[in-house]
């Protein structure tokens, strides 16, 4: 059983996946409750308090033409109303850019979908160092070069505010090649 009165919170606009991970937690003895978008995730967290949120990076609005929602946006207004919540930042895109901009918005974990519960669970549980490790050993598995380019072309994507052409002129790349490359998953480490 969860030791804490408050529920975690998920906040995705894929309903099967909102759904499943709300019932597997809920097995596990968590009390969980689900939003779908920016409005209801605000309202859900000044109603329940979550301590430990799960939100989504990109979120469908309907309020708002069909346009995507940033869920780092979501970060701030969350932390505000419940200071003390953890927040994992699950993505099916997962870019260094992002990760590092989610953990200075102030979220505790960001994760690559498909996450197992474990993983998701214990991401709550550990803290994220922000101090810099001084003297540790490089990854034993370097990045591949596929991967590598992945994580410049979301880095550059990022600083253009998602422009692809502008993107694009950033990187020399013709348009219709990078917006190959995006439309592709993210490569494997």
């Amino acid at each position: 059983m969860s030791s804490s009165n408050h529920p975690i919170l998920i906040i995705d606009d894929d309903i099967a996946f909102n759904a499943v991970l709300r019932r597997a937690l809920i097995r596990r003895g968590y009390f969980a409750e689900s939003a779908h978008n920016a409005t209801e995730a605000l309202g859900m967290a000044e109603r329940h308090q979550p301590d430990r949120i799960v939100l989504d990076l990109n979120l469908a609005a309907q309020a708002h033409g069909g346009r995507l929602e940033n869920g780092l946006a979501l970060i701030a207004p969350l932390k505000q109303i419940c200071p003390e919540a953890r927040i994992v930042l699950l993505t099916g895109y997962a870019s260094i850019a992002t990760a590092v901009d989610a953990i200075k918005l102030g979220a505790a974990h960001y994760l690559a979908k498909p996450v197992d519960l474990n993983t998701l669970l214990s991401a709550f549980e550990q803290g994220h160092d922000t101090s810099p490790s001084i003297g540790s050993a490089p990854p034993s598995d370097p990045l591949s070069v596929d991967r590598m380019e992945w994580e410049h072309i979301q880095r550059v994507l990022h600083e253009q505010g998602g422009n692809i052409s502008a993107t694009a002129r950033a990187l020399k790349m013709h348009r219709r090649t990078l917006q190959r490359k995006l439309g592709k998953h993210p490569v494997k480490a």
